[in-house]
């Protein structure tokens, strides 16, 4: 199989702090794959290696069946990107930078840029000093497209868009992986986004991969139970997949990685009274095992 980024014991470190961890990863060619992680998970270290800004410690990384170290224009002419800040110059009209973009792409993709700038009310005329936040987060997106990317990357591009602008961004994503043959990595903390458009959800944490499913996979992982205990629960070393629990008037809210119905019983036999199972959301899932992992000493720099 061809894979569009495909990791092997990636490893980085920055003096005595470990970035990247023994990191093994393969992305297949199409679908909008989600990457989440707490801050200094090590997105910002696995991008700048897989683009060959950065020179690994040990491992290797290939992008697009190229390794990283050997990256041509040719290559990362295949590649577009769209961050959190949209920037673009300012004292521009938006036609002059998309008809300046479009002459470094000869495969420039008008009807697809025509269908995803309709989804954004962009004056053509207009500088991008006087564009809203949300209509230059339009222009990036389908000027990106527009350049029939084999890999787009999109890093946070939705923060502080308003409602009506992260709408439009959305549908505008979701029409152009049904159009293009674009492999797309979503970076994003907004896990009802994620959850509407990722078909793979990736989960770093200190450097380590932690998760490459589906999200609903991933969802299935994570248990979610409320349990009468009359005294004090277990030590929590003790509980078999310990993500997170409260106490909330008197019952102990308890969520939990890779445990079947059996789970029940343990929490019985541990001496609950009345025990219910839950179901759980995408959002809570990943945010009680990011908490989990990311509150577990690290010892490892």
């Amino acid at each position: 199989m061809h894979y569009c980024i495909e990791t092997h014991g990636l490893t980085k470190r920055y003096g005595k702090k470990l970035a990247l961890d023994d990191f093994t990863l393969q992305i297949g060619r199409g679908g909008i794959h989600a990457i989440v992680g707490s801050n200094g998970a090590g997105k910002s270290t696995l991008f700048r290696l897989l683009l060959g800004v950065a020179t690994p410690t040990s491992g290797s990384a290939r992008l697009l069946g190229v390794n990283s170290r050997d990256l041509t224009p040719e290559i990362r002419g295949r590649v577009g990107y769209v961050n959190e800040e949209h920037t673009l110059p300012l004292w521009m009209k938006a036609r002059e930078i998309t008809s300046h973009q479009r002459s470094f792409y000869p495969d420039w993709n008008s009807e697809i840029y025509n269908s995803v700038i309709g989804y954004f009310d962009v004056d053509q005329n207009q500088k991008v000093a006087g564009l809203s936040r949300g209509e230059r987060a339009g222009l990036n997106l389908s000027m990106a497209l527009a350049q029939s990317p084999d890999l787009l990357i999109l890093d946070e591009p939705t923060l502080g868009l308003d409602v009506v602008a992260r709408q439009s961004f959305l549908e505008a994503l979701l029409f152009t992986e049904g159009e293009a043959n674009t492999t797309i990595i979503y970076c994003s903390h907004q896990m009802e986004e994620i959850e509407r458009v990722a078909d793979q959800l990736i989960i770093m944490e200190k450097g380590m991969l932690k998760n490459n499913s589906s999200p609903d996979a991933f969802v299935e992982r994570v248990s979610y139970w409320v349990a009468d205990f009359p005294s004090a629960l277990p030590e929590k070393s003790r509980i078999p997949g310990f993500l997170s629990a409260r106490n909330i008037e008197g019952q102990y809210h308890i969520l939990v990685a890779d445990q079947t119905n059996d789970f029940g019983d343990y929490l019985k036999q541990s001496g609950a009274g009345a025990v219910a199972r839950h179901p759980v959301n995408l959002e809570r899932a990943v945010n009680a095992f990011l908490t989990k992992n990311h509150n577990t000493p690290d010892s490892r720099a």
